[in-house]
């Protein structure tokens, strides 16, 4: 007889203590300008290995459909996975505390130099590389969607249909969320319940 493999938070690491887990979330979101996703992954699942690539994107997409900003969400996830309530806050404070100090400082030094066509510049460019980081990530994630009960080729089409509603179409994001969600959700739940 074999012996049964331990739970799935036995078989990575997890944070060593509250300070730990602040630490980790104020790190990850001073490393993210115009959205973290593809430093939270690299640090989560790769580096810290708190999180396998499955429960990231599982616990991704809940972070996706709860109000209020998605990394945010997941911080208050993991924290609570792993401390509890002290954990949630402690991942909480540890990703808004130092990054709301730097905004607040970055927004008197916006105010004195917010003509400047190198500012404008400057953000544009931030904006493309956020969303040259966000598409990498995505590929990079892929490869769990091979284990989803859709199978990959119908969450390509899902994810083709929501970039096709508000990229080209530009229908509004909620609406085709609530659309596509429902759907995928739906189709889910059968697949599983066969």
């Amino acid at each position: 007889m074999t012996a049964q493999p331990a739970d799935d938070e036995d078989t990575h690491p997890q944070p060593k203590s509250l300070t730990d887990l602040f630490v980790s979330f104020t790190l990850l979101a001073l490393q993210g300008f115009g959205g973290v996703l593809a430093v939270v992954q690299r640090e989560l699942v790769e580096k810290k290995r708190w999180l396998t690539r499955e429960e990231f994107v599982e616990e991704w997409a809940v972070a996706q459909i709860m109000p209020g900003p998605n990394v945010v969400n997941l911080s208050l996830m993991i924290g609570h996975r792993y401390f509890g309530l002290r954990g949630a806050m402690a991942a909480l404070a540890g990703m808004l505390t130092v990054p709301l100090l730097v905004v607040l400082m970055l927004a008197l030094v916006y105010a004195q130099f917010a003509g400047h066509p190198g500012v404008a510049g400057a953000l544009r460019g931030m904006g493309a590389v956020a969303a040259g980081l966000i598409a990498a990530t995505g590929l990079k994630l892929m490869g769990a969607l091979k284990k989803h009960p859709l199978g990959l080729p119908m969450c390509i089409a899902l994810a083709v249909l929501c970039f096709s509603g508000i990229a080209l179409l530009r229908l509004p994001l909620v609406y085709v969320l609530l659309g596509l969600g429902v759907t995928a959700c739906t189709l889910t739940y059968r697949k599983l319940d066969q």
